[in-house]
């Protein structure tokens, strides 16, 4: 049973745009009263629980239930998530999983049905989701929207098979997120005029306010690899209506040492962002655009209530969900259940001949990747030539990269050419490659690429760095993406992870999430998939040799 109480401090009313000194009174779990009491004093200020607009809860290497063991004593109530990554490895049988884990916990994970599974055609997947199987998602009522479009040239273009999946959104009256990284001028116009609403994927102030022109919600992003927060938050300033804040992809690692979107409320009010408006876009904004029965501090809502110390550092003391007590001092009070075992991963190792790449005349394309962005470059680089093949050259930080099918036992390996790890030696490796999550390693010879991948096979799942001396290795047995471990756990490995990969040479802050998004064909301009090199900007894969 949920008691009454009241809570007295300063408050601050999103929704009115005030602040003021009072009490809260709670009754059955929502706010009965606010009683207005004066100015704001020294003391702590109450404000609604925190609402993440854009989330892979896959990414941070936790299910559902373990993450917000991590994120309710942050402040975070309530999250938009897209179940992508696992519906890319498992189908409906993934979604349902997180559906049913989310449960166990009283942090409202709002999630969408993934648009894009595959996400392209162009690598392999364990599942493929059509208008069809996009319906039967939405017309479940824990499905609350569609998920990121990330096919963008289909929009733009008028496939009919993306079209037809837009239209099963459209049809139940359920928002549509977006995802079209530096699109522009006519072409977004024809993409917003789809029915998109939102866009995480803006990395300049030019292109959020474009976007934001047409009406489309600007969720600003700091994770764990794209952090763009302090390039788009001056837009909170002159459209903070038009604002929310996300993470979309973020490693415990970061939240125990940073946060969540507490962590970007710090960087908004540290900017001179007002403080009202830095948590509108962390509370009314996203309530307001997805439609979620969250509370806002008002007569009549839920009382998600977080107490902070103040306005400027966000530290939070204690968490209320329907005016239960969930989360003091930086302590979890929600019960940590256990987690199921699912997963689809059928690979073999992958023997050192089968790695080695015959060497021709010409130039190479060298996959350009950027620490703390999606977004990759090309150069053109003659290859390094050992006894007639082309190999890494780490003087140069040209290091080879692989992806393998984890669905099949017998594709041949995808092989390319990568800089911007830094390697000296060994190699890294993951089952976590966005979106369809096969096998992607970089290495600095052969023999340790082989066994990284070995490795990943053989724990039917992980994050490898392995070298001389030894390896790291943190297993994710809950379909090849997550941990089954405790959160504060998996964030001590993944800390292990990055300082032997430092070891072995790696400069990218996090270089096994860097990693992952190598293999995602939808963010420019050059990735390569299970199949071989792809070139975004074309949209087709690209021979390795020039």
């Amino acid at each position: 049973m949920i008691e009454d109480f009241e809570l007295a401090g300063n408050i601050v009313d999103v929704v009115a745009g005030r602040m003021f000194r009072g009490r809260i009174v709670v009754s059955a779990g929502r706010v009965a009263d606010v009683v207005r009491e004066g100015e704001p004093d020294g003391g702590s200020w109450l404000i609604p629980g925190l609402v993440e607009s854009h989330l892979h809860v896959e990414s941070t290497m936790l299910p559902p239930s373990r993450l917000a063991e991590a994120l309710l004593p942050r402040g975070t109530v309530a999250m938009m998530s897209d179940p992508h990554e696992i519906a890319n490895v498992m189908g409906a049988e993934g979604v349902r999983f997180m559906l049913e884990d989310a449960a166990k916990t009283p942090l409202a994970f709002h999630f969408g049905a993934p648009s894009c599974v595959p996400a392209t055609p162009f690598e392999s997947a364990g599942a493929r989701f059509g208008p069809d199987e996009i319906g039967a998602l939405l017309d479940d009522p824990r499905i609350g929207y569609l998920s990121e479009m990330m096919n963008f040239p289909g929009v733009v273009g008028g496939d009919p098979k993306v079209l037809a999946v837009l239209a099963e959104a459209k049809r139940r009256g359920k928002p549509v997120d977006g995802h079209a990284p530096a699109l522009s001028g006519e072409a977004l116009r024809r993409y917003v005029a789809a029915g998109i609403s939102t866009e995480h994927e803006c990395t300049t102030l030019a292109e959020a306010r474009e976007k934001a022109s047409l009406g489309v919600k600007i969720l600003i992003r700091e994770g764990s690899s794209a952090r763009n927060a302090t390039e788009l938050l001056p837009l909170v300033r002159e459209r903070p209506e038009m604002c929310m804040f996300c993470c979309d992809d973020l490693h415990p690692g970061d939240i125990f040492s940073r946060g969540h979107i507490d962590h970007i409320l710090r960087m908004a009010v540290s900017a001179g962002i007002d403080p009202i408006a830095a948590l509108r876009a962390a509370t009314l904004n996203p309530v307001a655009h997805y439609g979620l029965a969250n509370g806002l501090l008002r007569a009549g809502d839920a009382a998600d209530i977080v107490e902070v110390d103040n306005l400027r550092d966000f530290g939070v003391t204690r968490v209320w969900i329907g005016g239960k007590l969930v989360a003091v001092n930086g302590r979890c009070l929600a019960s940590s259940p256990e987690v199921a075992a699912v997963n689809n991963f059928g690979a073999s190792p992958v023997p050192v001949s089968r790695l080695r790449i015959p060497a021709r005349e010409g130039r190479i394309r060298v996959i350009v990747a950027r620490d703390g962005q999606l977004l990759t470059g090309t150069a053109l680089e003659r290859p390094k030539i050992a006894d007639g093949f082309a190999v890494e050259d780490v003087s140069r930080d040209i290091l080879r990269i692989v992806v393998v099918s984890r669905y099949s036992t017998d594709s041949a390996p995808a092989l390319g050419f990568v800089r911007g790890f830094g390697l000296k030696s060994g190699a890294l490796a993951s089952s976590v490659a966005h979106d369809s999550h096969n096998i992607v390693a970089v290495g600095a010879d052969v023999e340790s690429l082989a066994r990284a991948i070995g490795i990943v096979v053989k724990n039917k799942g992980a994050l490898v760095a392995a070298g001389e001396g030894g390896e790291t290795v943190l297993p994710l047995p809950v379909g090849g993406l997550m941990s089954d471990l405790p959160w504060r756990e998996v964030a001590r490995l993944q800390e292990e992870l990055d300082a032997r990969a430092r070891e072995l040479g790696a400069v990218p802050k996090s270089p096994l999430m860097l990693l992952s998004f190598m293999a995602l064909p939808v963010m420019p301009s050059l990735k390569i998939t299970d199949r071989g090199l792809f070139d975004v900007d074309a949209f087709r894969h690209a021979d390795l040799w020039e």
